[in-house]
């Protein structure tokens, strides 16, 4: 159980579907580990505890950088936390594993908010806003042979994310996939996300893709 204070993300079913997929290829054994966009600090935690050799968090909210440094302490896990935006907290470092579960529900505008608990999950009109620069961004940080771990929603378009991380020149796939009821974020954006035909009419259900890639 981790805490979650007011304003930080609940790690959900996405979260569980990059961290299985983390455990079971393991990629984080003996690797020096990078979350971006921590949150509560799930990912981060689940990486020490499937063999990271060290574990560096990010996040842009310094409540999540405070609920990480909490947790990581409460469940005996070497996090090293930083508050900043992205890659800017290390650069300078090259990381075996960057793993992020990124805002990225369509949004009705551009704005990407700061200071609301949507700033946890909206990402622009097409839901690519932190995605996009997580995969151009992402071979600065990774060192030879290391791989990226992402998931997201297929209505912010998952051969997108692939051909991102393709012309970053990394060599990208769908390593899991799964198909799951919209929550409550995705249920209040269904008339929009149609409108926009991101979805079908009437749909209620959304795919999630962990989409893996590797430097070299």
């Amino acid at each position: 159980m981790l805490l979650r204070p007011p304003g930080v993300y609940r790690a959900e079913g996405d979260t569980q579907m990059l961290t299985d997929v983390m455990r079971q290829g393991g990629f984080a054994i003996g690797r020096e580990v990078l979350d971006i966009g921590t949150g509560s600090g799930a990912l981060a935690v689940s990486a020490a505890r499937a063999g990271a050799r060290s574990v560096t968090a990010v996040d842009l909210s310094l409540r999540s950088v405070v609920a990480t440094w909490l947790n990581s302490r409460l469940h005996g896990a070497a996090v090293s936390v930083h508050r900043g935006d992205l890659f800017v907290p290390v650069a300078g470092r090259r990381f075996g594993l960057v793993v992020a579960n990124p805002p990225y529900v369509p949004a009705p505008t551009e704005t990407l908010p700061r200071h609301r608990m949507s700033r946890c999950w909206d990402a622009g009109p097409d839901g690519r806003a932190l995605l996009d620069r997580i995969c151009a961004g992402v071979t600065d940080v990774l060192a030879p042979g290391g791989d990226v771990l992402l998931v997201h929603s297929a209505v912010c378009d998952t051969a997108m994310t692939l051909d991102a991380l393709a012309r970053a020149g990394l060599v990208a796939q769908v390593l899991s996939r799964a198909t799951v009821p919209f929550g409550p974020v995705m249920r209040r954006r269904a008339a929009l996300l149609e409108a926009r035909g991101m979805i079908r009419p009437g749909q209620s259900f959304e795919e999630l893709a962990v989409v893996g890639a590797r430097h070299g």
